[in-house]
């Protein structure tokens, strides 16, 4: 039986939820100096990944102004490859990726929450 897709977008808003938690009153510098917040930080977006890949194509058709491949992508990049991990990707991901990704998340729980999709 399929899961429904909400499960998964919650999972990400929860994930960035926890990202900007673990970040609150963090400059990049500190992001770039703790090994602890950088591993947490690369956890919750692989989490991430893994929620899109599992969201059904048919859904993730909805709403193509997400970069879903992308996302994926990160996560894949993220697992298989976690010794050439650039910090510097990760922090720009932080800054300018999850607050567009959570306002986009947040409209599509608002969506599912009115139509039950």
């Amino acid at each position: 039986m399929k899961k429904d897709p909400l499960v998964f977008i919650k999972h990400i808003r929860d994930a960035i939820g926890r990202i900007e938690s673990f970040l609150k009153e963090t400059s990049k510098n500190d992001f770039m100096e703790s090994e602890l917040l950088q591993s947490a930080v690369i956890r919750q977006i692989e989490i991430v990944g893994e929620a899109v890949k599992n969201l059904p194509q048919d859904f993730t058709n909805k709403y193509k102004e997400i970069s879903w491949i992308r996302i994926a992508g990160m996560r894949d990049k993220l697992i298989h490859h976690y010794f050439g991990v650039d910090k510097e990707t990760i922090w720009e991901v932080i800054e300018e990726d999850l607050p567009k990704l959570r306002k986009q998340i947040r409209k599509i729980l608002e969506r599912g929450n009115k139509s039950g999709f």
